[in-house]
């Protein structure tokens, strides 16, 4: 099974991570893992940083002539805009960021647990993201997002695109969003909300196509993997809500138009025609389209500062304020592809196993040929 761990701090040297579990023989494309890190920093409403950084990693190990070898995967990046040990110390936390209760807990400054706690962390998960997902696409495996709503703009419909209209709706969009009527109604609040120092939050869908039935398991908790991915997505920073398929609407709707009835053809086995599930029965994928849902909270750095305490004078003073974006949203549906996609390429190899890409080919192939 697949493993990583990540270290670094925001205006650290260095951002490094280590991917354990990854077969032998799989061909890394450099171009597109760093593509993944651009389409991180884009989206219209970020900050100033996305202008002093490109974000690019190298890898250190665990890579030979172009191909995984087996061993854990090294990553690094290094940081442009380093200056940690010359960065001021904080006294006004900030509401909604770890600052107030990661000092108390670990018996720190303020300094020390944002920068640790800083989304700039993600930068690792979506390089991870853009090297399980190459082995992802071997299996014909793939994954996209879309944002559909941002400060109150919905986008009307936009479950009802399949994949490919998806992809090709959202090309050359500032937020990843399929609607350029609705596209231009977030600028505008984004505009808006710029100029008055505060911020937005929004939600976002991501599909995964190509996904194999039996993914995960019912047997115990910790194999279920819709709980897996949720797991995975919540932890990402603001994200406060995560559901699947027709998860928010299920609590108003009768049992006959919640869940997908089940057909057979001959050649084609056992499919459903609606995936109001999101791809999950028992914890497990159904075969159809993996749909994830998620609610991003607005950054919690505001210009427009909310009230604190200086944890100094015990004062009531307004909170601190970092350079910040005035709306991540976009980039944080690629953040939370790339942890979907870790976590169903985690699945994939433990139900398939094999310690090399043919191995896993094998395994693969022939669970195919069982469902059928």
């Amino acid at each position: 099974m697949l493993n990583y761990m990540t270290s670094g701090e925001s205006h650290g040297k260095y951002l490094l991570a280590i991917l354990e579990g990854m077969p032998s023989g799989l061909e890394i494309d450099m171009e597109a893992v760093n593509h993944q890190l651009w389409r991180r920093q884009q989206g219209y409403g970020r900050g100033g940083r996305m202008k002093i950084e490109t974000d690019q990693v190298e890898l250190t190990s665990g890579v030979y002539q172009g191909k995984t070898t087996g061993a854990p995967v090294g990553i690094l990046s290094v940081n442009k805009d380093f200056k940690l040990d010359s960065m001021p110390e904080l006294e006004r936390p900030r509401p909604g960021h770890a600052d107030l209760v990661g000092s108390l807990k670990y018996n720190e400054g303020i300094r020390s647990i944002l920068e640790r706690a800083s989304a700039r962390e993600t930068l690792l998960r979506v390089a991870i993201g853009g090297i399980v997902r190459q082995l992802l696409g071997v299996f014909d495996i793939k994954i996209t997002s879309q944002v559909i709503e941002l400060g109150g703009v919905k986008v009307e419909d936009a479950s009802g695109l399949a994949f490919d209209e998806i992809e090709k709706k959202k090309k050359d969009s500032q937020m990843n969003c399929v609607s350029p009527a609705a596209e231009k109604k977030m600028i505008q609040l984004i505009d808006e909300a710029q100029k008055e120092g505060d911020t937005l939050g929004g939600r976002f869908e991501i599909r995964v196509k190509g996904v194999p039935l039996g993914l995960g398991a019912h047997v115990t908790y910790h194999q279920k993997l819709d709980a897996r991915i949720a797991r995975a997505v919540i932890s990402v920073q603001a994200i406060k809500e995560v559901g699947f398929g027709l998860a928010e609407e299920l609590g108003h709707l009768p049992g006959s138009k919640s869940h997908d009835e089940i057909f057979y053809e001959k050649g084609r086995g056992y499919f459903r025609k609606t995936n109001r599930s999101g791809g999950f029965e028992g914890g497990m994928t159904t075969g159809e389209e993996i749909i994830v849902r998620a609610t991003m909270k607005p950054i919690s750095t505001l210009r427009k500062a909310l009230q604190s305490v200086n944890m100094k004078t015990h004062e009531s003073e307004k909170a601190s304020f970092e350079r910040s974006d005035t709306c991540a949203v976009p980039a944080a549906s690629v953040i939370c592809e790339a942890a979907v996609a870790y976590e169903v390429a985690n699945a994939f190899l433990e139900k398939f196993g094999g310690d090399s890409l043919s191995e896993l080919r094998r395994n693969y192939e022939g669970y195919l040929k069982q469902i059928k």
